[in-house]
């Protein structure tokens, strides 16, 4: 008699712990209390919103395409044979171009042969660089609210996630309670900023706070900067400019959110030879390379005049004047954000405990579909967070005037 095999369990490891995928899974608020594994939240609320032809202000990408001349350069790169892979550091016309742009925007001098690659996108140097750097028994800080894929590359490392708050209505950070979320087994600290999802940019005091308790406890910091010239009204300082921070920081950003082009998945990542050769071991294990038609069409991009960034961000706050005067109106309470893509905004003016029910109902009351902060954080944060609402504003005037028209009705939908 010949016995059936046995499939090989996916449920944890063989020792009982957690199984890769479930600390990923668990990391990005994605494992349910029976330990089942669900859906994003950005898939569940983009699915309500097709099912109830909502406006989709939940997911941060743009529904306009980014400067011509750049989608130009990448079609000519395509015709002229550029559709092979490109080296796994990245083409040296982007990594050039990488180091002029931040000595032209920061001084920040940088060797393009060993100080830069490029990555797909920001979202993989993130996981590169903290699968390289952390493991069991290394803590990783983040703020909280914090973007999902942190959560979920610190599960999957194997380290332990600690977070410090960042508050409603500034979302500036207490600095006794960074203060107190730093151990001595904080291996890395890791800083968004501008901040996603809560549209803050931190000032020079508070990065300068974060730098000095890196080197107080020997952490590398690791900054994602994808929002770095989509600011309204504050300067962007890169955390790599501050005193003692070069030779511990790895700066991340990509060309993504800046020209409007999410979808080629190009960005970069800077800093120190040893921690780049470092993240760079394990980068080329994960994509290797990609893009490589659109890469010197992003090299393009990051040398365009002044006035493209200028406007650019100029452009985008107009919209978030708008999205956030239709939220006001709505009788919500926003909080203006400084940066990024996102507003933010409380339920609770309208009697609404749980922004989460809300979200899931958002799309069929009045058709808008938004992302709830809960989201974003950890159970405790979760608590902090539970009545806040995040909407994208990156998209059309006309599709903002349209969901603020729509939100206007949410009081007597309700």
């Amino acid at each position: 008699m010949t016995s059936t095999p046995r499939r090989p369990s996916l449920r944890d490891s063989r020792d009982g712990s957690p199984a890769p995928w479930q600390r990923t899974a668990a990391g990005a608020n994605l494992l349910g209390a029976d330990g089942n594994l669900g859906v994003t939240i950005f898939e569940e609320i983009t699915g309500l919103a097709g099912a109830h032809n909502a406006i989709n202000l939940g997911q941060g990408f743009p529904d306009e395409d980014g400067p011509a001349e750049i989608r130009n350069a990448a079609r000519k790169a395509i015709l002229a044979g550029a559709n092979q892979y490109a080296p796994g550091q990245g083409l040296p016309v982007l990594r050039e171009a990488v180091a002029d742009h931040q000595e032209r925007f920061y001084g920040l001098k940088l060797d393009p042969a060993t100080e830069v690659i490029v990555t797909t996108g920001a979202t993989e140097g993130i996981a590169s660089a903290l699968l390289a750097l952390t493991g069991p028994g290394d803590e990783v800080l983040t703020f909280e609210p914090f973007y999902d894929s942190y959560g979920a590359v610190i599960g999957l490392s194997g380290a332990i996630h600690a977070t410090a708050p960042l508050l409603a209505p500034d979302f500036q950070p207490d600095l006794d309670a960074l203060e107190a979320a730093f151990t001595d087994r904080t291996r890395v600290v890791l800083v968004n900023n501008p901040h996603n999802p809560t549209g803050a940019v931190f000032p020079e005091p508070v990065l300068q706070r974060i730098v000095d308790l890196a080197i107080r406890h020997n952490a590398v910091i690791i900054t994602d900067e994808v929002y770095e010239h989509l600011t309204f009204g504050p300067r962007h300082i890169p955390v790599a400019t501050l005193p003692g921070a070069a030779e511990r920081t790895l700066t991340i950003s990509s060309a993504g959110k800046t020209f409007s082009l999410t979808g080629w998945k190009i960005g970069w990542l800077s800093g120190p030879a040893d921690l780049v050769a470092a993240v760079r071991t394990v980068k080329s294990f994960l994509t290797y390379s990609s893009g490589a038609p659109f890469q010197a069409a992003i090299a393009a991009g990051l040398r365009m005049d002044d006035s493209f960034f200028t406007d650019t961000a100029g452009t985008l706050r107009a919209k978030r004047n708008v999205l956030s005067a239709g939220l006001a109106a709505a009788g919500l309470e926003v909080f203006a954000p400084q940066g990024t893509y996102f507003v933010n905004a409380d339920v609770a003016p309208l009697g609404i405990t749980d922004a989460t029910d809300l979200a899931r109902r958002l799309p069929e009351l009045v058709g808008v579909a938004a992302i709830p902060v809960a989201m974003f954080c950890h159970p405790e944060g979760a608590e902090r967070t539970r009545t806040l609402l995040r909407f994208a504003f990156c998209k059309r005037f006309d599709v903002l005037q349209e969901a603020a028209e729509r939100l206007s009705h949410l009081g007597e939908a309700l």
